[in-house]
């Protein structure tokens, strides 16, 4: 049987039927339960059988493997699973649920990802593109996974279900006002996300270029994410630490099974560009194992570098910042850090 690998906008954002909606801290959310109480993600009844397909037609093209990172290759949460239970057992929540809100927010952004320029593809490669992830960038991807992130219209999406998630646990802490100064201070740190960097490939068209490099970064943080899901999926399953009897673990499963969409287009979509052979401004060729190579590998150095090292001392700094009036600060922050991996 023929692979069917063309579809239409429409097609990728289609979602199965639901006999139960997903309800999160009041805002009707994207996704849904069966009448057995298995949840579907939103917008996967036509992506999930493009992706595959796609995976199969490039596999039997090319014969290579999908590019991808191994996880036990990446630095764990921070706070660990045992420091922010600690934490949280000294009475200590601020941290933990700024932790949260922070990646709440940062999902939120996901909605820009409509908005990436995508140059004329088809003259940016010697082979065919047609019937790839790739094509698709802009017919329907791109769309499905900004919906997913920030909700679309009325629907919430993974930001208001991370919102949920935080409010059900620690029974809503914050006013929208807390919320915006936390975040504030967070991302003053350093948090915001870094300008594209300095071109590697100034031959080839650059907004392929600054295609490949925010896809690259996106798929790093969408594969760093596991050790976040697996890290608040075990704190918030605490029923002695948290409140909500798991409600919010359960919250943070259904983002999980919607972020898989993501991670698998993108490792599609580099792989397809990594296979494929780059045509120039100036008609020169490059191959595609160069151009992807090259931009992934600076990607991952400043993912598990600098980016997680930004990103724990935002972490450091409030968790040192909910000491500071605390009695009991310096001790507790001994004990915390001796609790580290």
């Amino acid at each position: 049987m023929s692979l069917q690998v063309d579809w239409s906008y429409d097609e990728l954002l289609e979602s199965d039927p639901v006999a139960e909606p997903l309800i999160a801290g009041g805002v009707r959310c994207h996704g849904g339960f069966l009448a057995d109480g298995t949840y579907i993600s939103p917008r996967t009844k036509n992506r999930w059988p493009a992706i595959r397909a796609w995976q199969q037609q490039r596999t039997e093209q090319f014969d290579t493997p999908i590019l991808d990172i191994a996880l036990d290759t990446w630095p764990g949460a921070y706070p660990s699973v045992p420091q922010a239970k600690f934490l949280l057992r000294e009475g200590v929540r601020d941290p933990i649920i700024g932790r949260l809100t922070q990646i709440g927010t940062v999902e939120g952004f996901g909605s820009m990802i409509r908005y990436s320029p995508i140059p004329d593809l088809q003259r940016c490669f010697v082979e065919d593109v047609r019937g790839t992830a790739t094509w698709h960038l802009g017919r329907g991807l791109y769309e499905a996974h900004a919906r997913d992130e920030a909700g679309y219209k009325s629907e919430g999406g993974h930001k208001q279900m991370w919102f949920a998630a935080r409010d059900v646990a620690f029974e809503s802490p914050l006013t929208e006002d807390q919320t915006q100064t936390m975040m504030d201070r967070m991302f003053g740190y350093g948090a915001a996300a870094a300008a594209a960097a300095e071109p590697m490939f100034p031959d080839v068209d650059q907004e392929l270029e600054l295609l490949i490099q925010s896809m690259s970064r996106l798929l790093l943080i969408e594969i760093s994410a596991y050790h976040v899901f697996a890290w608040a999926e075990e704190v918030l399953a605490d029923t002695e630490l948290v409140a909500g009897d798991g409600e919010a673990a359960r919250m943070v499963s259904y983002i999980r099974a919607d972020e898989a969409p993501h991670v698998e287009y993108l490792k599609t979509t580099l792989s397809e560009m990594r296979d494929r052979t780059f045509l120039t401004n100036s008609g020169r060729k490059v191959p595609g194992t160069e151009v992807i190579g090259q931009i992934w590998e600076r990607a991952r150095a400043e993912s598990v570098g600098t980016r997680h090292e930004a990103n724990v001392r935002i972490v450091r700094s409030e968790i040192e910042l909910a000491l500071e009036s605390n009695p009991r600060g310096k001790d507790i922050l001994a004990e915390f850090d001796s609790l580290a991996a």
